[in-house]
């Protein structure tokens, strides 16, 4: 995600054709965005880190999100395979800061199939 005015309460950003305003934010502990396009996404994503014990910290990800209109397509044949392939790949990302073997979760063919099906449309389109 990219915020432009970082990451502060307001700011607008998002990644790829997700926006974001950031509603509320806690430095290294909590931040909240709602939706702002696509259309037909709304609702908000969260993240939370809460320490469990000296050693051990709870990093939690929600989408609290109601769909409507073209947004349930959208969401059902794309996103949502995009998105929990990315958070994944997110706390895989965390959690090898603390791990000697080190995870990597594998994309399976309907996300690699999108990924390279959306990089071609951007080259085509001129958008990289």
């Amino acid at each position: 995600m990219i915020f432009k005015k970082g990451l502060r309460e307001g700011a607008i950003g998002g990644h790829g054709p997700i926006k974001y305003s950031i509603q509320k934010h806690t430095h290294g502990d909590f931040v909240e965005f709602k939706f702002i396009q696509p259309e037909g996404f709304n609702g908000i994503h969260k993240f939370e880190i809460t320490e469990i014990e000296k050693d051990k910290t709870e990093l939690k990800h929600t989408i609290n999100m109601v769909l409507s209109g073209k947004g349930i397509l959208t969401w059902y044949i794309a996103i949502k395979w995009l998105h929990n392939t990315l958070i994944e790949d997110c706390l895989d990302k965390a959690e090898n800061h603390f791990l000697t073997d080190k995870k990597q979760t594998r994309w399976n063919i309907w996300v690699i199939f999108l990924r390279r099906f959306f990089r071609k449309k951007k080259k085509q389109t001129g958008n990289e």
